[in-house]
């Protein structure tokens, strides 16, 4: 049984504030949180700690008390006309509490303007220790992992990277072999969920399905594995929102119920005859 390492994504318990989701994750059992302090939609909770400092303080002292450490932040978004210098106290912030990752990912279907914009976001979270990883969304513009790797390659940066959701991997019809070629160094962390293997066939089914009804790990119809096991091991995000299951469970169940299951299908899948590329 291999000691592999987790992180509680805020998204999974948006609801809970940062020193709540880090109680929920320490008495969990995770060695990590994610941390949600630059909001993405007009009507989620907001947890702005770059700005809030007595917010700040309870997240700094939730995690002292319980050991655990924060993985990343999100969501750096590249987005047009945006000004990424309004991310920098998040990036402070996210520093002091000792952060090693940035998550971003690109709103406009220009990639001459999102290579720009994402080497200048590497550049800014440089001298905070922060490399920054690119996620591609599937309803986002930059929605495949050939738009992710063009990003990366455009901006040069040695802090640049990319994180793969497994959710957004299968919805944007990437082919495993896409990942073979690819720096193994631009791979710092993954977000995991499972979800039933036929997307949905609305835009607005892809939005809810991403947000608010992810599944457990090995409960959905998606060959993690084969994700997987192209990479060694790596801090792995749980980022499994379901709003159903948030009105029968509490967020503690919710929280080891993500974590055991999760336990249970890398165990197997590091079990299976490796898959990665030498």
């Amino acid at each position: 049984m291999m000691n592999h390492e987790f992180s509680l994504a805020h998204l999974t318990l948006l609801s809970c504030s940062p020193p709540d989701l880090i109680e929920v994750a320490s008495e969990a059992g995770y060695d990590y949180v994610s941390l949600r302090p630059i909001a993405v939609t007009p009507n989620e909770p907001k947890y702005p700690f770059g700005e809030d400092k007595n917010l700040l303080k309870q997240t700094k002292d939730a995690l002292a008390k319980t050991g655990l450490r924060l993985l990343d932040i999100e969501l750096a978004r590249i987005l047009p006309d945006v000004n990424l210098r309004a991310y920098l106290p998040a990036f402070e912030a996210a520093a002091e509490l000792g952060a090693q990752h940035v998550l971003s990912s690109g709103w406009t279907p220009d990639r001459n303007y999102v290579g720009e914009k994402f080497a200048e976001l590497c550049d800014l979270a440089k001298p905070f220790g922060l490399t920054v990883d690119f996620e591609f969304v599937t309803f986002a513009a930059m929605g495949t992992l050939a738009d992710a790797v063009a990003a990366v390659r455009s901006a040069g940066r040695k802090n640049g990277g990319i994180c793969i959701d497994t959710l957004h991997f299968f919805r944007s019809n990437t082919e495993l072999a896409e990942l073979d070629d690819l720096p193994r160094s631009w791979f710092q962390f993954m977000q995991l969920c499972d979800a039933p293997k036929e997307p949905p066939t609305t835009t607005e089914g892809l939005i809810f399905a991403a947000r608010s009804d992810r599944k457990f790990l090995g409960e959905g119809g998606l060959d993690l594995a084969a994700v997987i096991n192209r990479f060694p091991p790596m801090p792995y995000s749980l980022e499994i929102p379901n709003s159903k299951l948030a009105l029968t469970m509490s967020p503690l169940e919710i929280a080891k119920k993500a974590l055991s299951t999760a336990r249970a299908y890398l165990n197997a899948a590091h079990s299976a005859p490796a898959m990665t590329k030498a």
